[in-house]
């Protein structure tokens, strides 16, 4: 659909009850026969869905007045009575949790409608009950963890001043299936083969990815033994490899490929 300020077309996921509702009302409209109405931004006539006195139905219609309706049955209003939480809250709400779960950046772009990166760089930086959790999940004692980094963890040699700066950058440690524990003092990265870097560090939340991860591998191994191309074959065997070994460090095995 062609929606927001940039008016350009966009999908628009919804929750599945959201889509019952409106596939009920779409039907509702194809049995209606009143007039289509000329549409100046797509310069066409449109057969628009949501209606009022036969005029199109405006947003503050559809959303604003009835949230400031719930809003004040529950009593989220001003001193002056207006309605505390406003409709683009919500926009900022689906931001933040994508952020929040690892969306990747051109994710969120496409999902709020934004042209350029930096306006949907607001939503990767992690709340801090968010960056807590993770955080207590990887140094905490007992944390299951794997990977290089995990035995110096486990036998506490990380310094006071690592901790200290981890504790407060830890949002910035994470990669697809892990983190990398590099310190600044270390300098900057010199590889990003994370999978054989001896910063890397994983927990049980990153299993999934490494289970997916795992299947690519080996659909790719079965591709490259189709083709003949050896190399390829061994090169994609060692990363499924250290993928099973991280897997089995986290107790999580793989099944057993057929």
């Amino acid at each position: 659909m062609a929606a927001g300020k940039s008016g350009k077309e966009r999908v628009a996921p919804i929750h599945p009850e959201a889509a019952d509702a409106l596939r009920a009302l779409i039907a509702q409209r194809r049995a209606q026969t009143d007039r289509s109405l000329f549409d100046p931004d797509l310069g066409r006539e449109i057969r628009y869905l949501f209606l009022r006195n036969g005029r199109l139905a405006s947003p503050d219609y559809l959303f604003k007045r009835g949230l400031e309706r719930v809003c004040e049955q529950l009593g989220f209003v001003d001193d002056k009575g207006r309605a505390l939480i406003h409709p683009h809250r919500f926009r900022h709400t689906i931001g933040t949790q994508l952020g929040e779960r690892g969306a990747k950046i051109q994710t969120i772009m496409k999902v709020l409608g934004h042209s350029s990166a930096g306006m949907s760089m607001t939503y990767t930086s992690l709340s801090d009950p968010v960056v807590l959790a993770d955080y207590q999940a990887v140094l905490t004692p007992g944390a299951v963890l794997a990977g290089p980094q995990a035995e110096a963890i486990r036998s506490g040699e990380l310094t006071d001043e690592a901790v200290n700066w981890l504790s407060t950058n830890f949002y910035k440690t994470e990669l697809e299936l892990g983190r990398c524990l590099r310190l600044p003092q270390e300098g900057p990265c010199e590889c990003d083969l994370y999978l054989t870097c001896s910063k890397f560090l994983t927990t049980p939340d990153y299993a999934p990815r490494l289970h997916a991860r795992l299947d690519v591998e080996q659909q790719l191994i079965d591709d490259a033994r189709t083709r003949g191309w050896d190399r390829e074959v061994e090169r994609h065997q060692r990363i499924a490899a250290k993928l099973r070994a991280l897997l089995d460090e986290l107790g999580q095995p793989p099944t057993p490929h057929i």
